[in-house]
């Protein structure tokens, strides 16, 4: 249904920065006479970028469906930041010009440079950062009734995302500095693919993510776009009776050497730890959202030993915690990505990013070490966050 509402929105916002476009020109003598001679290929131009996106969401699976994602999504970002610049700057523009009392002015028609230039430079910006990660450490304490039991150093990473506008380069420098932290323990919270996948050569992902080392092995949940569905701008466009786990996803988590706790767990460190993994809250993976309450989940599980959970989502954290739980790793969020996505999302999501207390249990947050839809961070990172955990 969202995605839906999305696509309406989506194409009212295209046709009416369209009409703006077409009427900033023709208010500015000095380019009216360029925006006769180019207003058809502008058109053209203009009306493809339009259409990609949505060739991308409902073509069946081929090269083409995935070469108009990975296009569609950088055409998203850029629209993000353009679109609301043309509104406010020729909107400002117009006023001046009535204001001075002139009929057409030159200020009309460069508002609309104006508003290209800044969020070209942003979306340039955007994409090399996104290419950028880094290492954010952190530390938490935990009670335990075993005196001897040794320090935990625990590497998080969620939202690979892997997918059309991924790039091997990229994960094998994630998989480097997760190496470089010499963890005793690798969680990995969900959403490593992006729905119906469409990357290329997926061994060079897999032989980079079956390099990551540490004591106790990497755990990992799926998150709710591991699954098969068609996305547009980053909302589904299909039934969750369609959102199905792939055996394809299936192959390349085995040979990514990932251990998957689906509504699960293990004991590690010589059974004196017990670490939990979830289904996602919305997509379970077998086309329902049906997934084990919290306290059947925890049913049977030793209350004496540090229960760990790994949940892609951060919800159900009172649930957790009141059921004995001693901290939650997350992803999900990606702490906003693109600004102002960073300023938004935290006001929707009690647990947007870092380690909140709850009711003594840890709600531990990463921004992922990736991205969804457009291959961009602005005003966020892309993440390997490391948790030293010593137990009390």
């Amino acid at each position: 249904m969202l995605g839906k509402i999305f696509l309406v929105v989506y194409l009212i916002a295209q046709v009416g920065i369209a009409l703006v476009t077409e009427y900033v020109w023709n208010r500015n003598e000095l380019i009216r006479k360029i925006g006769k001679k180019t207003r058809v290929v502008r058109i053209i131009i203009y009306t493809v970028l339009a259409v990609i996106p949505m060739l991308g969401a409902y073509l069946p699976r081929s090269a083409l469906k995935y070469y108009c994602l990975g296009i569609g999504n950088i055409w998203f970002a850029f629209f993000m930041y353009y679109a609301p610049l043309v509104l406010i700057l020729s909107l400002i523009a117009v006023i001046i010009a009535k204001v001075r009392g002139k009929k057409r002015s030159r200020l009309v028609g460069f508002s609309l440079f104006a508003a290209f230039i800044p969020a070209l430079i942003g979306s340039a910006y955007g994409l090399y950062h996104g290419q950028q990660i880094k290492v954010v450490n952190e530390h938490i304490s935990i009670e335990a009734a075993d005196s001897d039991l040794e320090d935990l150093r625990v590497v998080l990473i969620a939202d690979l995302h892997i997918s059309v506008n991924s790039r091997p380069e990229l994960t094998r420098r994630m998989v480097e500095l997760v190496n470089e932290q010499d963890p005793d323990l690798i969680l990995v919270a969900g959403d490593i693919f992006t729905s119906n996948m469409g990357m290329t050569h997926p061994e060079l992902y897999t032989d980079a993510l079956s390099q990551m080392h540490s004591t106790y092995g990497v755990y990992a949940v799926g998150g709710n776009h591991d699954v098969d569905e068609n996305l547009f701008g980053g909302f589904s466009v299909s039934p969750i009776s369609e959102a199905f786990r792939t055996q394809e996803m299936d192959d390349f988590l085995d040979a990514a050497g990932f251990t998957m706790l689906y509504d699960e767990g293990v004991t590690i460190a010589d059974g004196r730890i017990t670490l939990l993994g979830r289904l996602d809250e919305r997509k379970a993976g077998d086309g329902t959202s049906d997934r084990l309450s919290v306290e059947d989940l925890i049913s049977g599980v030793d209350q004496n030993t540090p229960i760990l959970v790994i949940e892609h989502e951060p919800v159900e954290m009172d649930e957790l915690s009141a059921a004995g739980v001693d901290a939650v790793f997350c992803g999900h969020t990606h702490n906003g990505q693109i600004f102002p996505g960073n300023v938004i999302v935290p006001i929707f999501n009690e647990y947007c990013y870092g380690i909140e207390d709850v009711n003594g249990m840890y709600a531990i947050v990463t921004a992922g070490a990736g991205y969804y839809g457009p291959p961009m961070r602005v005003g966020t990172d892309n993440e390997v966050m490391v948790i030293d955990i010593s137990f009390n």
